[in-house]
Formats: C-alpha cells, structure tokens, sequence
C-alpha cells in the first residue's frame, strides 16, 4: 500500500483559527467551553461557541454569500491549502466534507421552501466549498454519525491507496443551533457543567462547534517531522440506535484492525486520543475497549474538554491534535478528569507530559454503534 502522509492542517474553533495557535493554547490550559445564555435554550447551557465577532470569516471572498456552517469549512481549508507544501489543484485532487447536520439551522430561519431543502443538504454545501477552491472533481460527502471525521480520513487515505489522487483535503464542520442542541437535551445527555471525561462524576457531554481540514498526500514533505496515516478500521456494535456496546468488543475489533494495517506493535503505542464524551456509557465503553486491546497502560487523552463535542468535526480536530503532540512531542491531558470512574481503570493522561513520541492511536465512536481507529506515526 502507498504510504499517505498529512502535509498540512488547521483547526478553527473558539480557541483560535490555526492549528499552531490552537495548539499552543490547548498546552496552555485553555479551554472554549463557557455558559452561555441564548435563544436557542430556555435554560442557560455550557459549550464551546463562536462569538458574534470571531473573525472566521474575515478572509472569505463575499462571506454574506455563504452560511455560517459553508464559512466555517471555507476559512479551515483556505488555510490549510495555504500551508500545504504541494500543489493541490486539479484532478488529481479530491475534496472530503465531514458533517453530522451540515446547514441543518436553515430549518429554524425560515419557511421550509424549495431553496431550503436545496441549501440543507449535505452536497449541496461540499460544491460550494469545492467551486469556492476550484476544485475541478466531484466532492465526496461522509456524515456517519460522531465518527464521520475518522471516517472521512480513513476514505481519503484510500483513495489515495487506490491510485485515483495524488491529494485529499478532507474537512470538517459542526455548528450548535436550536434543532442539535435540543436533540440532545432530549436524550438528558448535556452535563449541568463542563464535561469530564472518564470521571467518576461525569454527568453528559459539552457541546461544541469548530472546523478543521487535514490534507493528506501520497508526496512526502521535505519536514523532519512529517506524520503518516498508516491504518484504519470501522466497526459497529449493531446494539442500539443511541447506546454503545456493552462490552466494547466491537470498538475493539476497529482498533485491532487499524493497529494491524499500521503494521505496529501494540507496545510501541506512545498515547490514545479517544472520544471521551463524558457519557456514562460511552467512556465505559471505551475503557473496556482500550483494556480488551491491552493498551490499558498506555496513556489515554479526550480533547472535549477543550473544544466540547464537536460532532463531524471532533475526529478531525482531535486527530489535528494529535498531530501536532507527535510532533511536540507532547501528550495533553484531559480536562476535567481527577478520579476515574470506568470499571475498567485505564491510564487517563491528567497533566501535560512531554517525552519522545512517534505513534498515536485515535478512536471515536457514534450513534448507531459505529466505531473508528485509526493509527498515527512519524514517518522515518
């Protein structure tokens, strides 16, 4: 299989707009998380939102034009294309959009005409992005849940494989509106508080909205720290519709798998950086998952307490993370995290660590049961 390496990255939240800034904050501590009073609420809530002024979409020709969901993806690509050490027009370029609900607040705007059901699907909002680049081939969508960023990397990574591009900017969007919020509340799955991961009081998660964009080549950079992706898998539980395995086998099969085609030791596996929800049962279920592949040891991050749930875009910002610490070589840790509360005790990371790294392990998982692993290394 050809090698795929990551040649560029950026994340846009309400941290910062780059990957380096972004970064840099998170080993700071700094997290976007604050309560908010808004319309789309009856009760004040805790996420991680953009303010009015944010200036994401300050560098975006005829911004008005594009919704704030269509900005978001434009500005995190823009920067990430400007940064890429290889040129990424033509055809043997391939666009990737990632979303769970796309331009889905264009339902609370108005009356659901002929014009909203066209900007609202997911197909429409990938060929605005890819004429806004001039991207010339057909861009391909995923929307597989809160795994659909893992998922978007892993189809990238084998298109490329399969000799059909040389190139794939795979991006990544969420915004928080009314219709995502109350979806949520509904299930009672939204902490009273920000989210804590793998904590003994963990009570839901913490919602958020960001974008991210990784370009992924089959050219190797000319960087002494260039990371490749080198495997990845799928699974689902075939469980429930809103609740994950109980016995984590299936999460753990992915991660067997993605381990396998990266053609790794499981010992060399420096950290994890998993979903981390904050949800009773998912992080009891990737506890269990971690412990079936015996990496219990190995130190385990969740970013949601930085960035809340970011839905189709926390595979991708995570993994840009995750990026970014392998080249640091630094292991951040999991905001809101003191005592562990999974039957299965795993090494949850609660202090920024700094060492020699070279190999990362993402997971993610989603409604429906749907999992995903895939493998970072630093390419020798």
């Amino acid at each position: 299989m050809k090698p795929v390496f990551i040649i560029a990255d950026n994340i846009v939240s309400p941290i910062a707009l780059t990957a380096n800034e972004n970064f840099d904050l998170l080993k700071a501590g700094r997290s976007g998380i604050q309560l908010h009073h808004k319309a789309i609420s009856p009760e004040p809530f805790y996420a991680s939102l953009f303010n009015e002024d944010a200036g994401f979409k300050a560098s975006i020709r005829n911004a008005d034009v594009y919704t704030k969901f269509e900005q978001l993806l434009i500005t995190s690509v823009q920067d990430a294309l400007l940064h890429a050490p290889a040129d990424c027009a033509g055809k043997r370029t391939v666009l990737i959009i990632s979303s769970t609900k796309g331009n889905i607040s264009l339902i609370e705007k108005g009356p659901l005409n002929a014009e909203v059901k066209r900007r609202i699907a997911l197909h429409e909002s990938a060929r605005v992005v890819a004429d806004y680049f001039h991207f010339t081939t057909h861009p391909v969508v995923v929307s597989h849940a809160c795994i659909s960023g893992l998922v978007a990397l892993i189809t990238g990574m084998r298109l490329l494989q399969s000799g059909r591009f040389d190139h794939a900017v795979v991006a990544g969007a969420d915004i928080i509106t009314q219709f995502v919020l109350s979806g949520f509340q509904s299930f009672h799955a939204i902490s009273d508080a920000p989210c804590r991961p793998f904590d003994a009081k963990r009570n839901g998660i913490t919602l958020g909205e960001a974008a991210a964009t990784v370009v992924l080549s089959v050219e190797k950079p000319e960087t002494k720290d260039c990371i490749w992706l080198s495997g990845g898998a799928v699974s689902n539980d075939a469980n429930h519709i809103s609740g994950p395995s109980r016995t984590g086998e299936e999460l753990h099969y992915a991660i067997e798998a993605a381990v396998k085609e990266a053609g790794v030791d499981k010992s060399t596996i420096d950290f994890i950086s998993a979903h981390g929800t904050a949800t009773v049962y998912n992080d009891e279920m990737e506890a269990k998952a971690i412990t079936l592949s015996g990496l219990q040891q190995v130190p385990v991050n969740s970013l949601k307490g930085y960035y809340g749930h970011t839905l189709g875009a926390a595979g991708l910002i995570e993994t840009v993370a995750s990026v970014h610490s392998l080249k640091a070589n630094a292991i951040l840790p999991t905001p809101g995290f003191e005592v562990s509360g999974t039957t299965q005790p795993v090494h949850i990371n609660k202090v920024l660590q700094t060492g020699i790294y070279s190999t990362c392990l993402k997971t993610a998982s989603g409604f429906g049961g749907c999992n995903a692993a895939i493998v970072l290394q630093k390419a020798v």
